[in-house]
Parts: structure tokens; C-alpha cells; sequence
């Protein structure tokens, strides 16, 4: 299929991914999972999990390989990459504009719907991020990387880790903080917001970091503006129905990302919001300071210890100041 591995798309702390082709002339992804770790149950993960489900803001897996101890998930094939590839370079996202933008969050947010509330057990993803979301032709996004996904039965309020999961930056606090009340399909929420937030800031976020002492937590920085200013500057030259998705966009992520799960919209109630008008979203608290135990250097944290190479720009260093403060 992939021509001996002739096409790199990618890769991480997973292995790597290949472009390829089906003998019908369709374009797919191989992933090779090359350090298979936690005796392969990030493999089983995604396989149980994704092999079941279909929706259209949903990766689809085609099929999967395994044999000895190499593994493979075949996927379909997205031309345009990720979110996160997207949103780093500023040209492309200037040129997609803010509407498309705001109709890839829905999307996104269709997509963690689909999986806390259409299927036959509610799946968490736990590990939602810029880098996990893939882009077709038409930039439909379509979330992917399930290995770290964990499916619960809808009677219960919060589903039981033994181990902590994700990628510093978007990890809910209640992950940690298990007086919080446990880990639920509001710890997805709290990775959506996150990724909102990046989704609006992203463009001016190197400039301001590199002027601003690393210190400085993001999601407060936004507020600040918010509040103060009443708009984030994000353009030079911005209409004002660009300000008004920008600002629908950081509002409803900031209330995505409260300290108490409890304070947090549903995913339903997140969709609502974003297609709904922006006088009809309140302003939400401020945010609290938010920074996981770091135990060690890596930025992903999972049961399985892994490590990625795709964080994106403001994460480490927003929480790289926090430790130990709350």
C-alpha cells in the first residue's frame, strides 16, 4: 500500500505515518506504531474504539495490521494535515478566513458530541489538541488519535484512571485533582477550550511571547484583554464580523476551561453557544492558574509514559512557571 514506506506524512512519539494507496485508487494513512508501549493497548484502544464508530467529524480507520510485534491502523487519507499545522502558519489561516475557522470549531465540537452522546457507551477522547484534529479536502475537521481513549457507561458520572493521560497544556485540572470530582466527559470540554483559545491566538501568540516574560499564563492574558478591551487583537486590519467570531470563539473557551468541572458547559451547550449570537453568551470568570505535577520533562502524560513532538507554541510555556501553585 505505501510503496515501501516511500511517503512520510508524520511522525511522533507513536512511530510514524506513511502515505499510501488502496487498490480501488484510494489515498490512506498508515500509522506505524513503532514503540508499541503498555504491552500495545494504545493499539487495542483505538482499534476497540474507532473501529465502531462512524461520523463525519470522526477519523475513519479503514484496517489495521498486526503481525509480530508491529502494529499498523490504516486510516483514510487527509490532504490537508492537521489543525495545528494549520493554525501555526499564519498565511494559511489568513487566507481560510474567521468564518471557516469558527465552522471547523463546530465541527470539531459535532465530532466530541457524536462520541460523549451518540454512541452505545460514551467515549472519552483525553487528549484533544490541535495536532489530533485532520483536515480533508475541505477542511472538514475529523478527529483522530484514540489511543488514549476510554469508554464508560453513561449511569456513571465520572470514569475511573489509574493513571493520569494527555498532553500538558490541554490536560483538565480534575485529571490530577481528583477532589474535583473525577474525570468525565467534561475533562474533553476543558482540551476543547484549550484549543479554541489557540485556534484565536495562535497568529499573534509568537510575537507576544517572545516579548512578554514566559511567566505569563495565557488564557489570563485573553481575559485581561477581554475584559479591558472588550475584543482580542488578533489582526491589523480586522472587519467586524471577524471580531465577533474571534470573540464568540474566546468566550465560549473560556468557559470551557473553569477550574470546576461543574462550571463547565456540556459539549451540547458549547454548540449552542458557538452558533448561536454572541450577545447571548456571558462573560465568564476568570480563569484560574492551572499546573499539573511534573514529575518528569516529557510533555504527553499518560498510563504509558509517552512523549510527543507536536506541542504547539504557547503550551509548555504557559505552564512552564506553575508549579506547585494553584
Amino acid at each position: 500500500m505505501t510503496n515501501n514506506f516511500n511517503s512520510k506524512l508524520g511522525q511522533g512519539g507513536y512511530g510514524s505515518v506513511y502515505k499510501g494507496k488502496l487498490a480501488d485508487g484510494r489515498f490512506i494513512a498508515a500509522k506505524m506504531l513503532e514503540k508499541s508501549r503498555d504491552y500495545g493497548q494504545d493499539f487495542i484502544n483505538e482499534v476497540n474504539t474507532i473501529g465502531r464508530i462512524h461520523h463525519v467529524n470522526v477519523i475513519r480507520l479503514l484496517g489495521f495490521c498486526c503481525e509480530g510485534s508491529k502494529r499498523a491502523l490504516v486510516y483514510e487519507f487527509m490532504p490537508n494535515g492537521s489543525l495545528g499545522n494549520l493554525i501555526s502558519n499564519e498565511s494559511a489561516g489568513h487566507c481560510l478566513g474567521w468564518p471557516k475557522l469558527l465552522e471547523i470549531a463546530i465541527g470539531i465540537a459535532h465530532g466530541i458530541q457524536y462520541l460523549h452522546q451518540g454512541c452505545d457507551t460514551r467515549i472519552l477522547h483525553l487528549d484533544i489538541k490541535p495536532h489530533n484534529i485532520l483536515l480533508d479536502h475541505n477542511y472538514s475537521p475529523k478527529i483522530s488519535d484514540f489511543g488514549l481513549a476510554k469508554s464508560y457507561s453513561r449511569k456513571h458520572s465520572a470514569v475511573p484512571l489509574t493513571n493520569a493521560r494527555g498532553t500538558v497544556g490541554y490536560i483538565a485540572p480534575e485529571v490530577f485533582l481528583r477532589s474535583l470530582g473525577g474525570v468525565s466527559h467534561k475533562s474533553d470540554v476543558y482540551s476543547y477550550g484549550m484549543l479554541l483559545l489557540e485556534m484565536v491566538g495562535c497568529r499573534k501568540m509568537a510575537g507576544f511571547m517572545t516579548e512578554h516574560s514566559s511567566k505569563t499564563y495565557f488564557p489570563n492574558w485573553i481575559y485581561e484583554q477581554m475584559a479591558q478591551e472588550g475584543e482580542i487583537d488578533i489582526s491589523d486590519s480586522i472587519v467586524e464580523e471577524d471580531a465577533s467570531i474571534s470573540r464568540k470563539m474566546v468566550m465560549v473557551g473560556l468557559w470551557c476551561i473553569q477550574m470546576n468541572p461543574l462550571d463547565r458547559p456540556s459539549i451540547t451547550r458549547v454548540l449552542e453557544m458557538l452558533m448561536g449570537r454572541l450577545d447571548g453568551i456571558e462573560m465568564p470568570q476568570k480563569p484560574f492558574l492551572f499546573s499539573p505535577p511534573r514529575t518528569h520533562s516529557q510533555h504527553e502524560i499518560s498510563s504509558t509514559s509517552t512523549v510527543t513532538h507536536d506541542m504547539p507554541l504557547v503550551s509548555d510555556r504557559y505552564y512552564s512557571c506553575l508549579d506547585g501553585r494553584l
